[in-house]
């Protein structure tokens, strides 16, 4: 792996992590705070942070010049798919095999990060990357 490569998986990783701050962030405000219901919670705070990462990620880890509502409909359309398969593998995982949530949970955050980047980076901005016009 090249020197360009690795600092793109570096700048993925902190720009997620900055995502599940602001997921964790915005759903213990709207579920604690404003005592909405857990799954419309969960939902807000799961846009808020795609939309979030999607837009640093497309900007400074990928550098795409990219159609913007195309690259996103093609990142919506990942979580359409990744979203309920999750779901059912957590079900799974913790109500049948009887692990540990947060076992799980950490599991399924690392599925998703590893999916998520390999999908964005040979997909979604495959062939647009380091495309954008420098300022």
């Amino acid at each position: 792996m090249d020197k360009k490569e690795v600092l793109r998986a570096v700048k993925f990783t902190l720009f997620s992590i900055s995502a599940g701050l602001i997921e964790i962030g915005s759903f213990t405000l709207l579920n604690e705070m404003l005592h909405l219901k857990y799954w419309l919670s969960y939902l807000i705070a799961l846009v808020l942070s795609v939309l979030w990462n999607f837009t640093l990620n497309r900007k400074f880890t990928f550098k795409s010049a990219a159609n913007v509502p195309i690259a996103m409909l093609k990142v919506a359309a990942y979580y359409v798919v990744f979203t309920p398969l999750s779901t059912l593998l957590v079900k799974y995982l913790t109500e049948t095999l009887c692990w540990n949530e947060y076992l799980v949970t950490a599991l399924n955050m690392l599925l998703n990060f590893v999916t998520e980047f390999l999908y964005q980076r040979f997909y979604v901005f495959g062939n647009s990357l380091d495309t954008a016009e420098k300022k």
